[in-house]
């Protein structure tokens, strides 16, 4: 058996994009422009425990803004605690991720405390996602967990399998337009962008403060490159590569996570107990070894859902994230070589957002309705096994591809929105970045190519492992990006600091 997410590239990040049907210029020209009922709407700011909250109207095509369709922006607000610069946008990546909650539960982990006095703090649910006008894939969390945890009943690699695995993908797709709607078709990053400078108008601000995390570094790429002139002060941590292909992206993923479990195993017993005997190679074997165990015959966890290989492998990734996980990983390789689920499903649960059963947003569904509105579909067979076999050469103890590529969204009722290509954002303000050279999920490549890309940036460096910088708290990283969001003020660019 096999799980139906083996028909859905569930941990590749987003190649960027450029739309041609979109300005720059975008915003009403005078009475009679069908964008003026947006930006002259007023936010109605209400109190919502220590923050505000308030709701935002964007059109639903932006190529469209006369149509009637409309898209509802959720945002939430920590006012600055001394006298504010301006506001300070955050979004904590994905995509799918919840902004709103992101700053609602935790603004003094996302931001340092000198951003807390400076700025009114702003997170908001990008379209799609959470509060504001959501994707919905499914009718209850049954029908998510069929699709997520679903397991595939014909003979792996035939052609029954094949046909079963397309029915699902096919089925989710059509689950995810009808209970959607209209929305589905919009949820592009792009649009997101363009919601974006809709809101820095309508909390007063004349260019963005912008802080991205991971995908959240896309959408501020895009921004940049699409409204240089509106450009205030951007750090984008952990970028995703704007001028890689889609799969070039996918394929420096798989390398990095490879690489983080090779650090984790070089390490493995120094300081505490290993899973694994014997050499480095001896215990990447012996994960291998697993892995195939486990596409072979699945263990049963205590609610029925099956680990296979699938699910193996995103509850390992997740703890490969960052070095504080390692002794998750530990403890689950020890449980599952006894037959044992717990810490397993521990780790998928928490990857899923899931809680006893219960999905707590719809980050899924937005995850997979955003990637395959903004990823150019490879549909080739002969490019699909030829991609396959790359990414078996560089990650040969931690992927296993099945060549037929991500049916889920080869088979999207919406073909992609975008094209992906570079960007540069001629004539915007300075702009920083931060890269940290063992990010597995976002490698440190792709903040060095970005930084070549744009016009006008520096590169800070977090020498170490595990994905992003700034949420370390590290001060050689947090001061002088603190200093530049307050006072505008340019860190030294190729600063190395290390873990």
């Amino acid at each position: 058996m096999r799980n139906f997410t083996a028909s859905l590239s569930l941990l590749t990040l987003l190649a960027v994009a450029g739309c041609a049907p979109l300005q720059a210029g975008v915003g009403p020209t005078g009475p009679g422009d069908p964008l003026d009922r947006f930006f002259s709407q007023e936010l109605d700011w209400e109190n919502c425990g220590a923050a505000l909250c308030a709701f935002a109207t964007a059109p639903l095509d932006w190529d469209n803004p006369e149509n009637d369709g409309v898209v509802s922006l959720a945002l939430v607000k920590y006012e600055a605690r001394q006298q504010a610069l301006g506001s300070l946008f955050v979004n904590p990546g994905g995509p799918g991720a919840s902004g709103f909650d992101f700053i609602f539960e935790s603004v003094d982990f996302a931001v340092g405390p000198r951003l807390r006095d400076s700025f009114d703090v702003i997170g908001f649910d990008p379209r799609g996602v959470g509060r504001s006008s959501p994707v919905s894939c499914a009718s209850s969390d049954d029908d998510l967990d069929y699709f997520f945890f679903g397991q595939v009943d014909a003979e792996p690699d035939s052609r029954e399998w094949e046909e079963e695995l397309l029915k699902e993908s096919v089925r989710f797709g059509q689950e995810c337009a009808t209970h959607t709607g209209e929305l589905l078709e919009f949820v592009d990053t792009r649009s997101t962008v363009y919601d974006m400078d809709l809101m820095r108008h309508l909390v007063g601000d004349e260019t963005l403060n912008y802080l991205g995390y991971s995908y959240g570094t896309l959408i501020g790429a895009l921004y940049i490159d699409t409204f240089p002139a509106r450009v205030g002060r951007i750090v984008l941590d952990g970028p995703v590569d704007p001028g890689a292909s889609q799969f070039d992206l996918v394929l420096n993923q798989y390398r990095g996570f490879e690489e983080a479990l090779v650090s984790y195993m070089t390490r493995c017993g120094v300081n505490d107990s290993c899973a694994f005997p014997g050499t480095l190679e001896q215990r990447l074997q012996a994960v291998s070894g697993l892995y195939d165990a486990l596409a072979e015959t699945p263990l049963t966890h205590s609610d029925g859902r099956m680990l296979d290989d699938t699910q193996f492998r995103t509850a390992m990734v997740t703890t490969l994230y960052a070095q504080s996980s390692w002794p998750f990983l530990t403890q689950m390789f020890e449980e599952v070589q006894q037959g044992v689920t717990d810490t397993a499903f521990l780790l998928v649960d928490f990857y899923y957002d899931r809680v006893d059963g219960v999905y707590q947003n719809n980050s899924m569904e937005a995850f997979v309705a955003i990637n395959c509105l903004d990823y150019p579909v490879e549909r080739d067979d002969v490019v699909l096994a030829d991609q396959a076999a790359q990414l078996l050469a560089v990650a040969p103890y931690t992927a296993r591809p099945d060549g037929l590529g991500d049916l889920v969204c080869q088979n999207w009722p919406y073909e992609p929105r975008l094209t992906k290509g570079p960007v540069r954002g001629v004539g915007a303000a300075p702009v920083v970045i931060l890269g940290t050279t063992g990010d597995p999920a976002t490698p440190y490549n792709w903040a060095v190519s970005l930084n070549d890309q744009l016009e006008n940036s520096v590169l800070l460096t977090l020498v170490g492992e595990g994905h992003l910088a700034y949420d370390e708290n590290d001060p050689c990283i947090n001061e002088p990006v603190d200093t530049y969001f307050v006072t505008g003020e340019i860190p030294e660019d190729g600063l190395q600091c290390q873990r």
